[in-house]
């Protein structure tokens, strides 16, 4: 049976930008014109096996386009060699009564080849100096339980 966490972490001051030890990498937001084929079918090479995010077809990344909360400028790809080798797609949901606006790390991928370089730690910290620019005061994801790099990598970064 599949077991879901859902961690918070409050955010307040921006957090130092890691400088990742790969020059070849560039950080950039994702482009529907030039990137959506191409994260598309890194996508669903990353989340082969994962029910959720894996199988996706093109109208699945454009309906989620089309949501009110769709922001380009909130998702960050990794690319190295022109190939998209990471990513950090964000999301913030401004429809809670109870409390303000919360940002949501929403997808966070790493390719194969690509992993154990820091990678996800810069994107994730990148995105969330994001939502601290929109003003945003806590951030959320949900991980799969048994994903112990995930987890580990989510606990270190304060979200509990």
């Amino acid at each position: 049976m599949r077991h879901i966490l859902k961690l918070y972490r409050p955010l307040s001051a921006p957090f130092p930008e890691i400088q990742l030890s790969n020059p070849d990498i560039s950080i950039i937001t994702f482009d529907a014109e030039v990137h959506k084929s191409q994260w598309l079918a890194f996508n669903n090479a990353v989340f082969a096996h994962h029910p959720d995010q894996g199988g996706w077809q093109l109208k699945d990344l454009e309906n989620r386009m089309s949501e009110p909360w769709f922001d380009p400028a909130g998702f960050f790809l990794a690319i190295e060699n022109s190939k998209i080798i990471a990513c950090c797609w964000t999301k913030i949901h401004e429809d809670l009564v109870t409390q303000g606006p919360i940002g949501e790390l929403y997808v966070v991928g790493v390719s194969p080849n690509s992993t154990g370089k820091g990678i996800a730690k810069a994107l994730s910290i990148i995105a969330m100096n994001y939502f601290i620019s929109k003003n945003i005061k806590q951030a959320m994801l949900y991980v799969d339980a048994d994903n112990v790099a995930g987890v580990a990598l989510y606990s270190h970064m304060g979200f509990n």
